[in-house]
């Protein structure tokens, strides 16, 4: 599953979603985290009201299943949902090292439902009714 990290340092989620200067992708498993590429954005990054800015933030993460970050507003939080990416704010700023191996330790354990559905993100549906199904 692909996560990704608002950062502004490229070591710690330190950003709000739309102030974010980067966002740095993983892609992680119960037993491996491999780097998938690091997104740059410049220009006039604060909060403006210019909902447009947030396009290529969106479409930077569009493959991904969780997005950490410091904060994110209303209206982007719902246009990340939307998306089917789980957001998930950090109190303080923390190391993305130490963040992808807590999520691995759960995922080598029993994740909670909203993380068994993020691990589904971009699999083919399937319903459990035809397993069933085969069996009667």
């Amino acid at each position: 599953m692909k996560v990704a990290f608002s950062t502004q340092d490229l070591a710690h989620v330190d950003a709000h979603f739309g102030w974010a200067k980067h966002i740095v992708v993983y892609d992680v498993t119960p037993d491996d985290t491999a780097f998938v590429e690091t997104f740059d954005f410049d220009g006039e990054l604060e909060e403006d009201g210019n909902e447009d800015k947030l396009a290529p933030k969106l479409a930077a993460i569009g493959d991904c299943a969780i997005m950490y970050c410091a904060a994110i507003g209303g209206s982007a939080a719902a246009r990340v949902v939307a998306a089917k990416i789980h957001p998930i704010k950090v109190a303080q700023p923390e190391a993305i090292d130490g963040i992808l191996v807590k999520l691995q330790d759960v995922l080598r354990g029993t994740p909670p439902p909203w993380l068994r559905k993020a691990l589904l993100k971009g699999q083919p549906a399937r319903s459990d009714f035809e397993d069933e199904a085969a069996h009667v």
